[in-house]
């Protein structure tokens, strides 16, 4: 029967649950995209291109493992855990010998996989499509056929790829400088391949084989094996043949040989999508949850204020006998056929909005292509669930106190609002401002990013929460502050100062969206810039080089370093990694050691830097807080490319947040890395920028730039990196900002009786436009006082938390702009309802029905 009831009541009022309804869709539509974000980094395909003719590939381990064994109660428990690395790992050469002896194997080919950027006229190179160099002996992994010209023989031979030579407008016999792993070389073009198949995500450029192997830098050793099988020999059992053959072989830096097949090959050939899994994985699970929160928080506001407005007719069924059970019943199915339908919707247009970010994310180069983008029906069924038990619970929460009130209370207690909240709410709402406090507390001493960025957001959340929840004591407090100065200025506002003190509790449904919406993009907006112009600042203190060099391309050869390095002047090579401390992950850098001090200052706190070489290592004091380390402690750790290394401590400095936590000497990092060319240079010199220009001709896209020029350039790409987090939070910013017109929408519109009630008692359409505009900018003001409130103390602590200073980095324009932002969007949701509302004549609106 409640059921059947439910329904006629939701048919009958289409427009009272048209606000709740677009909540829950938007919310179901956030929850769909954040879904297939999360199940793309999951179970996202990475096809195979280059092993495309490859049924098995055999690798390197690209993984850093930790086995842990617990005793506990007699009873024994391990866990086993892996990372991925952040460089390549390589093979010994000599595996082949034991990949022949398998049965089944009618051919065994070497790979191997190096930098090696065409530098061709501009345009000529499709920045989409990494370029890589391989051996021509290698061509038949994919395999790649000459369609003109002959294979490379010569150290001075190139072969490329057809798409490459079109672009570039290149024949047989041109010439084609290539930066590689080392100085920039011309090549002769010899002949121009194809693919069998497309390849659409690199371009291939063939050398012969020992200049294959120069370029590659790895003496002994391959990148991969490709695998081919005799004729008739099944895939997998020549896998699991190989797999048998291979067991308990290592790689130079102990891990395990893998192999691969299948799908298996395609994260072997693109490492940048593998190690992207991960990533979209935490940005997807971080969008959902803090999308899940702002959904629950949202939609549990727009339910209590649709229940408030139906105080009268549910009062009205509890005076003829209606149960509590029975109302919550009814409030209960109305918000699951409400839910029901906008989940079903939202999940819909979920999908593709979540193609359309998963795009995004690929355009801003976020996350490679290569990753594509997984859908099944998983998201849309999760985020339907979510809708029906956030309706559901929303509903619940919502009906708690008519649901309560005695039947010959109910009529009279539906007519006026409650002096003041109940004291369950006013409890709760302090436990979570407790909680919020306790989060801001802890957020000031988080270090690291990855851990302090949820714990940032779920501040925010949790905060908000607390003032929907104190809401109604915040509005009378304000209006206690404001009530003289609108008692001041006319009718309007004292009507206006009127309704905020007899309608507190509807008048905070509105402040909540608001600070919400004001202190999450204030967060989001300063937060990333408070810890990149806290890592530049300390980057401009500690460089004291007179001349940074920099590349447009992948980097300053070593060779450029050695025509700039003088008996009289300092050069100082900088090449970056990432490194890994049992499983954690730590920026590192590789600088040359020698005349260090003068080009570099760290600001060294213990140890001296003048002890650093390639079995040594400088640590920021955070990595020697966190790892207990002082000068003269051995370090255990992992490099790049996975090789285990236990250098020497030698020196402690403050300024980690701008040059990593780890630093090693150049020709360290050098050898187990990708990309071995300097991202900057260091020059100390009484030579101009214009003599450092003219020794470095030779060495095309290098530039000779002043620290700050420099500066500038770190700050642009900060900046972009920085838009990726934009995007990933602005879904959910809008989000709210759709909630915020949605709530004031509803709250307006259903005052059409107490607008008509007014006229005719003598107020004019415009004194009640008036008061609109006047508590729509009382509402603004209040929240934004708790918005700022939010997230200055939030951004406060990040920036204690990660930089050590209570400084956080806001922009004092951008901030200006929120909240203008903010005011547009409620005074037009104010105004526009209001308008329509007053279309309809006093009389007829005060002589009908309810």
């Amino acid at each position: 029967m409640m059921l059947r009831y439910a329904l006629r009541t939701v048919r009958a009022r289409k427009g009272g649950f048209l606000g709740a309804f677009f909540a829950l869709m938007c919310a179901a539509a956030l929850i769909t995209a954040c879904g297939t974000l999360l199940e793309t980094g999951l179970r996202g395909t990475i096809a195979t291109e280059r092993y495309a003719a490859t049924p098995v590939v055999v690798s390197a381990d690209q993984n850093v493992h930790q086995t842990t064994v617990k005793h506990k109660k007699g009873k024994t428990k391990v866990k086993h855990k892996a990372k991925p690395i952040a460089e390549r790992a390589w093979l010994p050469g000599d595996l082949a010998t034991e990949l022949r002896k398998v049965p089944g194997v009618r051919e065994v080919i070497p790979e191997l996989t190096f930098l090696a950027e065409p530098l061709a006229p501009g345009g000529a190179v499709d920045k989409d499509r990494p370029a890589y160099g391989h051996a021509w002996d290698s061509a038949a992994l994919t395999p790649y056929t000459l369609t003109t010209g002959t294979a490379p023989k010569a150290d001075g031979d190139l072969v490329i790829d057809r798409r490459l030579a079109e672009r570039a407008h290149l024949e047989p016999g041109d010439r084609l400088t290539v930066q590689s792993t080392q100085s920039p070389r011309t090549y002769r073009v010899t002949g121009i391949a194809a693919p069998a198949q497309e390849v659409r995500h690199q371009t291939a450029l063939f050398f012969s084989t020992a200049e294959a192997r120069r370029l590659a830098a790895h003496p002994g050793q391959v990148t991969a094996f490709g695998v081919l099988p005799t004729k008739g020999t099944d895939a997998a059992v020549l896998k699991r043949s190989v797999s048998s053959a291979l067991h308990g072989t290592r790689a130079p830096h102990g891990t395990t040989a893998q192999v691969s097949a299948g799908d298996g090959r395609g994260p072997v050939e693109f490492l940048d999508a593998a190690a992207a899994r991960t990533k979209l994985v935490s940005m997807g699970g971080a969008m959902g949850g803090t999308s899940l929160l702002v959904a629950v928080l949202v939609v549990v506001g727009t339910f209590a204020l649709s229940v408030q407005q139906r105080h009268r007719e549910l009062a009205l069924l509890r005076a003829i006998a209606a149960t509590p059970g029975q109302i919550r019943a009814l409030l209960g199915r109305e918000a699951l056929i409400v839910g029901a339908a906008a989940g079903t919707a939202g999940a819909l247009a979920g999908l593709p909005l979540g193609s359309w970010l998963h795009g995004r994310f690929v355009a801003m180069g976020a996350v490679p292509a290569t990753l594509q983008h997984t859908v099944s029906v998983f998201p849309p069924f999760a985020a339907l669930a979510a809708t029906l038990l956030g309706a559901w619970a929303a509903a619940r929460i919502s009906s708690r106190r008519i649901a309560r009130i005695r039947p010959a209370e109910a009529l009279a207690a539906a007519r006026a609002e409650r002096t003041r909240p109940a004291w369950g709410r006013i409890l709760a709402g302090l436990a979570l401002l407790a909680g919020g406090v306790v989060l801001v507390a802890v957020l000031s001493v988080l270090r690291t990013e990855p851990a302090s960025t949820p714990v940032t957001f779920l501040a925010v959340v949790v905060l908000a929460s607390s003032v929907a929840l104190l809401g109604p004591l915040l509005v009378r407090a304000a209006v206690a502050v404001l009530g003289g100065p609108l008692a001041l200025t006319g009718p309007s506002s004292r009507l206006a100062r009127a309704n905020l003190r007899g309608h507190a509790a509807r008048m905070a449904s509105v402040v909540t969206p608001l600070t919400l919406l004001i202190g999450m993009t204030c967060t989001v907006l300063f937060v990333q810039p408070t810890l990149g112009n806290a890592a530049r600042a300390q980057a401009r203190e500690g460089i004291r080089a007179d001349w940074v060099v920099a590349a447009q391309g992948p980097g300053v050869p070593a060779e450029a370093a050695r025509r700039l390095r003088t008996q009289h002047d300092t050069v100082t090579e900088v090449v970056r990694t990432t490194v890994r401390v049992g499983l954690d992950k730590y920026a590192a850098q590789g600088v040359t050691p020698g005349g260090l001090t003068r080009t570099w200052d760290p600001d060294v706190t213990a140890g001296s830097l003048t002890k650093l070489t390639e079995d040594t290592v400088a640590v920021s004091e955070l990595a020697a807080d966190q790892l207990h380390l002082k000068p003269g402690s051995p370090l255990k750790l992992t490099l790049g490319d996975g090789t285990p290394a236990t250098p020497t401590v030698v020196a402690v400095y403050a300024r980690g947040l701008g040059f990593g936590d780890l630093t090693f000497a150049h020709d360290l990092v050098a050898r187990h890395v990708d990309n071995p060319l300097a991202t900057s240079v260091l020059v100390s010199t009484a030579r101009t920028q214009t003599q450092l220009a003219t020794t470095l001709r030779e060495f095309p896209g290098t530039h000779v730039l002043a620290p700050a020029a420099a500066d500038s350039i770190q700050a642009a790409r900060q900046q972009a990196n920085a838009e990726v987090n934009y995007l990933a939070m602005g879904l959910v910013l809008a989000f709210t900002a759709i909630a915020v017109v949605n709530t004031l929408a509803m709250s307006v519109s259903e005052r059409v009786r107490e607008f008509a009630l007014l006229r005719l008692a003598g107020a004019t359409r415009r004194q009640v436009l008036g008061m609109l505009r006047t508590e729509a900018l009382s509402v603004l003001l209040l929240a934004t006082a708790l918005g700022s409130g939010i997230a200055l103390a939030v951004l406060t602590a990040f920036s204690v938390g990660m930089t050590g200073e209570a400084a956080p980095a806001v922009t004092p324009l951008v901030y200006v702009a929120v909240v203008a932002l903010a005011g547009l969007l409620a005074l037009v949701a104010t105004a526009l309802p209001g308008r329509v509302a007053l279309r309809v004549r006093p009389v007829t609106v005060a002589t009908a029905k309810e």
